[in-house]
């Protein structure tokens, strides 16, 4: 094997850690915007990315049946649905369970795993127990070949686009609009916020939907690399945890630097050894910087 090959063979490896870093920054920012401000430690964060996901197969199966000539234009559509469906089931799980559980953190964890595990349930019972996969537009098939042997996934670069505009949006949402200065506020002082006429309610409920609305444009990125099941959402929901604690609880910056940290880590390491060795090196080296670093990569002061 010359040397180029394993240039474009190494190229190849860090674009399918690049893949993965977009699903786990989408969730992760999720989780962050989640548990930064409200300190909920949301169980069923993958059920909603499964939402998103199960959103995606459903707008291409209804429109392969009804308006096949709009194929090609379904998808991006069917994002923002994605977007919408998580963050309504979001706003209602909020407003139904999670706002009587405020300042419980054991409480919540229990409450979201069962949440998640009705929301199991509801996807065997109503879509089916076997994955599925979406028919993807045609502008998302093949690959774009920039050299001689090196072909880079179109859907890949499509998900890290998406991943991008996403991470923009809320970091500027948070920054530069009204809904972001009262999360700012919510964080920084929550009982002063109160005390300047915040109401730190509706922006607790409007921060869970919004987190658990980018976990379902998360599934929804999710479909153009792997099938959905009923159980698809739990298997990244660890990984997800993961890029939350290493990165700093309540730090964007770190969740960002954290999921391109640990998808990398074990996209470059499962080139060299079997996929389960390379999880459990990628768990061993968070471990070991957490037990350094517990309060994470960057760490955020807030007063409660």
């Amino acid at each position: 094997m010359s040397f180029s090959d394993m240039m474009n063979i190494g190229l190849m490896q860090g674009f399918a850690g690049l893949s993965l870093f977009a699903v786990l920054l989408l969730m992760g920012l999720g989780l962050a915007i989640i548990f930064g401000q409200m300190g909920v430690i949301n169980m069923a964060h993958g059920e909603f990315m499964t939402i998103g996901a199960y959103t995606i197969y459903l707008g291409s199966t209804l429109t392969a049946q009804h308006a096949p000539e709009f194929m090609p234009y379904y998808f991006p559509l069917a994002i923002v649905a994605a977007f919408g469906f998580a963050f309504v089931a979001g706003w209602l799980v909020e407003w139904g369970l999670i706002r009587h559980l405020y300042k419980r953190p054991l409480d919540t964890l229990l409450a979201t795993w069962g949440v998640s595990l009705a929301l199991q349930q509801c996807f065997r019972t109503f879509i089916g127990p076997k994955e599925v996969s979406p028919t993807l537009p045609d502008w998302l098939m093949g690959s774009w070949a920039p050299a001689e042997g090196l072909d880079i996934p179109i859907n890949g670069l499509f998900v890290l686009a998406l991943t991008v505009v996403v991470t923009a949006g809320v970091l500027i949402a948070l920054h530069k609009s009204r809904w972001g200065l009262r999360v700012r506020a919510t964080v920084s002082n929550r009982v002063m916020a109160n005390a300047i006429g915040i109401d730190t309610k509706r922006t607790d409920r409007l921060t869970f939907a919004i987190g658990c609305g980018i976990a379902g444009v998360a599934g929804a990125a999710f479909t153009t690399i792997g099938s959905t099941g009923p159980t698809s959402g739990s298997l990244y929901i660890v990984d997800a945890f993961l890029v939350v604690t290493f990165g700093g609880a309540a730090s964007l910056l770190g969740t960002v630097v954290s999921a391109f940290g640990i998808a990398q880590t074990q996209s470059i390491t499962e080139f060299f050894m079997a996929g389960s060795m390379a999880k459990v090196i990628t768990l061993s080296l968070i471990v070991l910087i957490l037990m350094m670093r517990p309060q994470g990569l960057f760490a955020s002061k807030v007063r409660r």
